[in-house]
Formats: C-alpha cells, structure tokens, sequence
C-alpha cells in the first residue's frame, strides 16, 4: 500500500498558496522540504505540485528511461524571452536537437581551455578593482561578480570586451533579472496582479535581445577570425539535419547563455561566506593554490591539480544551491494512464504528474552526508566523492538536459576560487551573519556585505 504525500494544511480555495512566498519560492521550499523530508506537495488554486528532496528518490527520477525534463512552469515563461532555445525548447521540438548540435562542440572542454586566459584576465581585472578600494571599503561582493560573470561570458563566448566592472552597471544585469523574476512569481499564483512586473519583464526581454542582435551585427560588420560561440552560431550547419539556426534563433540562444551562466557568481559569493565560517579551510585551500601554482603566472594545467579547491566548489555548490532545482515530468505512455509508483511502491503520483528537485533538500540530505549543514570539502575529493550517490552530485542538472555550459560553469568557478584565495583577504561585516537567500533561476545571499584587501602573506 502507498503511502500519502505529505502536503501542509492550505486555506480554502486558495490550498498552499500561503505557502510559498512569491518574492521567496526556493527558500519557501527549503523550509518545506525540512519540515516534511524527502517528497511532499501543495496545491495552489487547484493546480498541484509535487516536490522531490531526498538523494534516492532525487536518482529515481532522474532515470531517463523512465522520465524526462518537464518544460512548464517558469520555464514557459522565459519563452517569452528566448523562445524555443536550448533551455527552454519542448522535448517534441526538433530545434533542442539541431541547436544542440550546433553548440555543444564550442562548450566542449577542450574548446573551454582556450578561454581560460580571458577568464583569468577579467578576474584581474576585479582584483584589481577590490584592492584599490579605501581600507574601510564594506562591498556586496555579489554585485561585482556579477559584473565579472557577464564580462567573462560575453568575452569568452561572444568576443566582446565589455569592460563593465567599473562604472554604471550594465543593463543586461537588470534585465535578467525582471525577466526571471517575473516568470517565477506568475507561476506561484500572482498572474492577476502583475501586470506592472510583466511590463517590466517585457522591457528587460527587449534589452537582452537587442544587446544581442547588436552583437551580431557588430560581427557581421566587424568580421573576425575568431571561431568562438558567437561565430558557430551564425555560420555552423547541424552536421545531421544540415540545418542553420535562423536570425531569431541566434538572438534566442545569445539571451540563454548569461541567464544560465548567473549561477556560477551565486555560487561564489556563498564561498566567500563558507570560507569566512570555516578558517582552517581557508588555510588548507591557500597551502594548495600556493604548492600547485607558486609565484608564477595561474596556467590552464594547473586547474586539474588544484584538488582540494576542486572539493571546495564542490562542496560550495552543495550548500549554495545556487542553481537550486529543477522540474521532472513522467514519460508519456500512450493509452496508459496508471499511477506511476516511486520508492518501491512507497508513493505514487499521476502518470502526468510534474515533479520538482528541491536541491535544498537533495544536497542536505542525512541519509547520504554526516553533518550535512557542515562545510567539509574533503568529502568531495577523490574516493569519497566517487562514491558518492548519483544523486547528491545533480548540480547542473540531469542527463541530456544538463546544462550545456556546465564545463565553462566549472572553469569560471575554479578560475575565480582560485584567485580569490590566492589574492584576497575578506572580513565579514557581521561576523554573526548566516545565509540566507532570494532568487529566480538563481539564488544568492541576501544583504551578505565584506570588507576586503589585498592578501597578507
């Protein structure tokens, strides 16, 4: 016999819409996923949604035989953006394949280690900045990573030199956000009072597509030996479909890429934080940066040696959440419309049922990790990480609809970790301070402040 999904108590009418804060979803989520464990749902306005947060039932439903990524949701929302892109595209739509093709080959990471010196070169760039700061300088150091991940991901896949870390923030920040903001609170029940945040979601949908058709004409007016993204996307052919991608598509998939590459500065600024908590950890990570790389320049090979940092991002992307979940959908079986039954029989949902990863939960889970809150980086190095269970390591996703920037998400971090260690001593404003979040498609820290100087040695 199964077992009911746990789902709070509701209101008349309305179910579970108090719930969830709509300025909040994801840290709503977190405090539902600990309060009712590994699956539980609500229903708001009638619509019901079920929600994944433990690492077993995390691998179940990650099994692409038997589901696969449900695009609705928010999700369907940033269509208004960018339409049929990669993210974004239905599974029966054959523009996911023919864009897939085109682009994976450029985020390969052996196409990735040629950008690493540009990488390098925009976190100089920051560094620089923060160590000319007064000695009483108290930063966000989110909104300058910010900046840095938008003139890394414009440089490196775009050719474009922004040169936005200083002065007036570039408006492609602001325009994600409204975009993704907006589509996460129409799906939490607000679609009737939104009509302000929907015209401000449609201005930002104009600022980003119109940054990008001006990158592709300054291409076209401007052409380049560079074989980089922005390239492949207006010349390269589907090698199976012999397809191009049209004009729209080019701008659709231009939008996508610093929308999803958001994370990674997320990510960072909770590092930070962890660090600050954890000292020794700090210490351990310096004496690394410090044997592996010396006193010399920071080289590509070097990425591959930095173990202990590479267990560190681990580790920080566990605890951030940064990219903090994402939505699961039964594959179809015509003419069957049985149950489908998860844990063994233990539950069981419709067979049309979406479901949704809390990774708050997921990453969390006492099950699989000793002192889960802790920040252990050394349980994600080497064998204790292999052994870790499939579903514990889902940070960017799930199989053929992983994230396609999951390589250069991994360069960038490792890049900027590693120079922050190496090159930059913070202090927390408030040295009581604990994390907590807000977002969209990312979450970050709220109000996490530092003051910051150049690395004593």
């Amino acid at each position: 016999m199964s077992t009911s999904i746990p789902q709070p108590p509701g209101v008349p009418l309305l179910g579970n819409i108090f719930d969830v804060d709509p300025n909040n979803t994801w840290w709503s989520l977190k405090t539902l996923a600990e309060k009712y464990g590994e699956i539980f749902q609500i229903k708001v306005l009638g619509h019901r949604i079920v929600f994944v947060a433990s690492a077993a039932l995390a691998e179940e439903i990650c099994d692409e035989k038997r589901f696969r990524k449900y695009v609705g949701g928010p999700i369907v929302e940033i269509r208004y953006a960018v339409h049929d892109a990669l993210f974004t595209a239905f599974d029966h739509e054959e523009s996911w394949g023919v864009s897939h093709r085109i682009i994976a080959p450029q985020l390969a990471p052996g196409t990735i280690a040629t950008h690493f010196d540009e990488v390098v070169r925009c976190t100089d760039e920051l560094i620089t900045k923060w160590h000319g700061l007064d000695p009483e300088n108290r930063i966000r150091p989110l909104d300058d990573l910010n900046r840095l991940n938008v003139e890394a991901t414009v440089l490196t896949l775009f050719g474009k030199k922004l040169n936005s870390l200083t002065g007036p923030e570039h408006p492609l920040l602001r325009a994600m956000e409204d975009s993704t903001s907006e589509a996460m609170k129409r799906r939490i029940g607000q679609s009737c009072s939104l009509a302000g945040v929907r015209w401000q979601a449609q201005e930002g949908d104009k600022t980003m597509r119109t940054f990008a058709a001006e990158l592709v004409k300054d291409r076209q007016e401007h052409p380049s030996e560079r074989r980089d993204l922005l390239w492949t996307l207006m010349n390269a052919k589907d090698p199976e479909t012999g397809k191009a991608l049209t004009e729209s598509q080019v701008i659709d998939e231009i939008v996508s890429m610093p929308i999803g590459s958001s994370t990674a500065p997320c990510a960072i600024a909770a590092g930070i934080l962890f660090l600050l908590q954890n000292p020794d950890t700090l210490v351990r990570a310096r004496d690394e940066v410090d044997a592996v790389i010396g006193d010399g320049p920071f080289r590509q090979e070097h990425v591959s040696q930095l173990h202990y940092v590479a267990g560190l991002v681990r580790e920080t992307l566990r605890l951030s959440c940064a990219a903090p979940g994402f939505n699961i959908e039964p594959i179809p079986k015509p003419g069957d419309e049985s149950p489908v039954l998860l844990a063994g029989g233990k539950y069981q949902v419709a067979h049309n049922q979406p479901m949704i990863i809390v990774l708050a939960g997921v990453n969390r889970d006492p099950a699989v990790f000793e002192e889960p809150l802790a920040f252990r980086p050394e349980r994600m190095v080497g064998e204790a990480f292999e052994q870790l269970p499939a579903g514990v390591k889902k940070w960017f996703g799930n199989g053929k609809r992983e994230c396609i920037g999951k390589h250069w998400a991994w360069e960038f971090l490792m890049v900027v970790m590693t120079k922050l260690i190496r090159g930059v001593d913070f202090e927390a404003v408030d040295p009581e301070y604990q994390l907590k979040q807000d977002g969209w498609f990312n979450i970050r820290p709220v109000e996490f402040y530092v003051k910051l100087k150049p690395r004593r040695r």
